[in-house]
């Protein structure tokens, strides 16, 4: 049975977590890097260890010390374009916790891996005090995805049956901050 350890990044993970994001960008998106969507998955350190309201969590198998999982939280909310504009206003940056990366491999999936991140990231977000709100988006063909979100969160906009044309088919939740 493995055992892991919940841990804010290091610099030290670094370069374990951004190979978690990108192989899975590859893999369970099939969109590759895209460096308008991408670029905190290059450069984690600007944009989740240095502001200090962001944050990127892993999970590290204590076995031998991989990373095993990654979840991130920062004070960006969605923009319009690509979401919509109502979505947008509901979700404002700075009032926002929006949670990214929140990506396991695939050996270490199914063992509440993402659960206990996700709770660390609501926990982070709580203490901060300037967060209103817990919002992410899904793509629906993300492994394990949707079922783990409607288990924590609720479904705010379902693009493909509430946006003209589909929209991006993306599914946006927010989690509440219990």
């Amino acid at each position: 049975m493995h055992s892991y350890g919940i841990k804010t990044a290091s610099r030290d993970h670094l370069e374990e977590a951004r190979a978690v994001m990108l192989d899975t960008v590859h893999r369970d998106f099939g969109t590759g890097y895209v460096p308008r969507w991408h670029g905190d998955i290059i450069d984690p350190e600007r944009f989740y260890l240095a502001p200090p309201r962001h944050t990127l969590l892993v999970a590290v198998d204590e076995r031998d010390g991989a990373v095993a999982a990654t979840a991130a939280l920062d004070a960006r909310g969605p923009t319009h374009p690509p979401s919509p504009r109502w979505l947008a206003g509901r979700y404002p940056s700075g009032e926002t916790a929006q949670l990214r990366r929140v990506y396991v491999r695939p050996e270490h999936r199914r063992r509440g891996l993402a659960r206990r991140l996700v709770a660390e990231l609501v926990a982070f977000a709580k203490a901060d005090g300037g967060y209103r709100s817990v919002y992410l988006h899904t793509y629906p063909h993300s492994p394990g995805a949707m079922d783990l979100w409607r288990s924590l969160g609720t479904v705010v906009c379902d693009e493909r049956d509430e946006v003209s044309g589909g929209g991006s088919g993306i599914v946006h939740f927010e989690i509440p901050m219990r």
